[in-house]
Parts: C-alpha cells; structure tokens; sequence
C-alpha cells in the first residue's frame, strides 16, 4: 500500500512544533503499560489496553458490526474479532442483530460493560483532576475549549483528506 507524499507546507511555526511535541509526550504518557495498569487497578477493572479501546469505542456509539469498530478503532477485523470474545467471555459485550441486515450482527454493551466502563472514566478523571489540581477554572475551561477545537480540526482535516484522496484517486487504483 503506498502512501502519498505530503503536501508541500510552509515551515511549521515555532508554536506548531511544540503542540505536536506536547502531543506526543501525552501520547506516549497515556499508553505506556504501568500508566494502563495502574488506571485498571483504580477502576478494579483487569483488561488489556485493546480490550479498553474497544470498550470505550463501543460506550461512545450505537451498536456497531466488527468491521465498523475494526474502521474506527484502525485495526484489522481479527484483532477486533479477538477483542470482542475476550469481551464477551468476561460479560462485558454481547452480539446482537444487525436491524439492517438480519445475517450481520453488532457489538453491544452489557450492564457489566456499563460500569466497567464507567469505572475506568471515573478512575481517569481522577487522576486528571489530581494532575490539574492547581489549575484555575478558567484555565481548565480554556484548555477544554482549546482540545476539543483542535480534535475537531483534526477530525475535519483527515476527512477532508479522504474525500480528496478519493476525488483525486482514479478508480480501480486505490
């Protein structure tokens, strides 16, 4: 599969290039192994950080095909198909009927989903909040703000991206 190159930019401001540093800090903070671990053990939830992607993913959004989830979370459908027994042995997600298409199934929540997953929110939000502390409101406030425009961007730029990508893609190339 080839990429395409980027697009030829301006040089990144001195401001751009310390957000995607500060980025990849929280990015690498958030998915180290003892930092998982730890959030488990607070929300006395004993899953593997692929099971909790999935989890969360699954909280924030209707009953989803594994295909669907394997798209969102951006990996293959056997991972996913791997994930979603592991899940479903431990009784967090159940398969129910696709409503569209009656051979298909989607991946649901238990009641036990539900709060697992309410635990490991509960459990990070504490954490932050301890992180934050020190804070004022009106910075948390601004902060807030700030990420959720910069999540949207980013959302809206890689689709954006995509719909170039296959405007600009002959067919039967891509």
């Amino acid at each position: 599969m080839a990429t395409s190159p980027l697009p030829a930019l301006p040089a990144a401001s001195p401001e751009v290039v310390e957000i995607e540093r500060a980025l990849t800090r929280i990015t690498y903070l958030s998915t180290r192994a003892r930092q998982h671990n730890q959030l488990m053990g607070l929300a006395g939830v004993p899953l593997d950080r692929a099971a909790v992607a999935l989890l969360r993913q699954v909280a924030d959004s209707d009953p989803l095909r594994p295909g669907e989830l394997a798209q969102r979370l951006g990996v293959e459908a056997s991972h996913v198909t791997r994930t979603v027994q592991q899940l479903q042995k431990s009784g967090y997600v159940t398969r129910v009927p696709d409503p569209d298409d009656g051979r298909a199934q989607r991946i649901q929540l238990t009641d036990a989903g539900r709060l697992a997953i309410d635990r490991i929110r509960d459990a990070g939000v504490r954490g932050m909040q301890m992180a934050l502390a020190d804070w004022t409101p009106e910075e948390l406030r601004e902060l807030a703000t700030l990420f959720h425009r910069m999540v949207d961007d980013f959302l809206s730029y890689a689709i954006d991206d995509d719909t170039e990508h296959q405007a600009t893609t002959p067919a039967g190339s891509a």
